[in-house]
Order: C-alpha cells, then structure tokens, then sequence
C-alpha cells in the first residue's frame, strides 16, 4: 500500500523537472519586440548638453506599447547601446541634462553635475530601423 505523501511528493518532482525543462529550452535569447539604435546631438538652447540622460518612452496614448529605450549623452551627443534601444513607432521622449561637472564635495552624489532644467518632455514617431534624432531643448526660465 503506498502512502498518500508520496503521491504528492512525486507529483512535486515531477513539476520541478518540468519547471527545469521549460527553464532549459526556452534559451537566452532576446525577447519582445525588436529594439533600434539611435543616435543624435542634443542641444539646450543651441548648446550642446555637457551630460544627460534620453529616454524613449513608447506612448501609450498612441497604441504604441513596449520597453522603454535609454541613451547617455555625453559632450551634446548620445546613442543608445545595444538592447537599449527604442522600439519603433511612437514615443515620449524625455531628456535630462546637466553641466558635466561633478560636485566636488560629494561627487557620488551628483556625477553628472548640476541640473541644467528641468525634465524636457518631447514626441517622436520612430522609424522600426536605427536612425539619427537630434534634439534641441528650449531654454526654461532660472529655477
């Protein structure tokens, strides 16, 4: 006569092992929708920005649904890395700059610099191929 734990406990194995085949089988490959390179200049008032941040952010106002995409910019020009790009179509895109220059006192704290405006908020529709975006952030009133 077989005892009712075991009945579970096998089933548990079994669930394990299956877990660890899916695991195994599925790869390591990327997954979702496929994401491009893009690069540019980026500008605050007709200047280029010291150091920053742009991301692409798919607008979902416009149907347009995925990961977000992210680039540094560094001497007024950015491009994204590999697997960190945008995926085609419609975006918000959001750009943060700063002055490049790190505090001295607490330079982990700031290690772009001081803030040059505050978060400029743009829209794009992107080609569903690496492509060149410039961008020329307006100059916001002293904060």
């Amino acid at each position: 006569m077989r005892k009712p734990h075991m009945k579970w406990h096998r089933i548990g194995l079994l669930a394990a092992c299956a877990g660890w085949f899916v695991l195994l089988t599925s790869g390591c490959g990327p997954s979702g929708p496929p994401r491009y390179q893009v690069s540019g200049a980026v500008t605050y008032g007709g200047e280029p920005i010291p150091a920053g941040r742009v991301f692409f952010e798919p607008d979902e106002s416009k149907g347009n649904v995925g990961p977000i995409g992210t680039a540094v910019i560094n001497g007024g020009r950015y491009e994204t890395r590999s697997g960190e790009g945008p995926i085609g179509g419609p975006h918000v895109v959001i750009i943060n700059g700063h002055d490049g220059i790190p505090d001295p006192v607490e330079p982990d704290e700031t290690p772009m610099g001081r803030t040059l405006f505050f978060p400029y908020k743009t829209h794009v529709d992107l080609p569903k191929e690496a492509s060149t975006q410039d961008f020329d952030v307006p100059v916001q009133p002293e904060r």
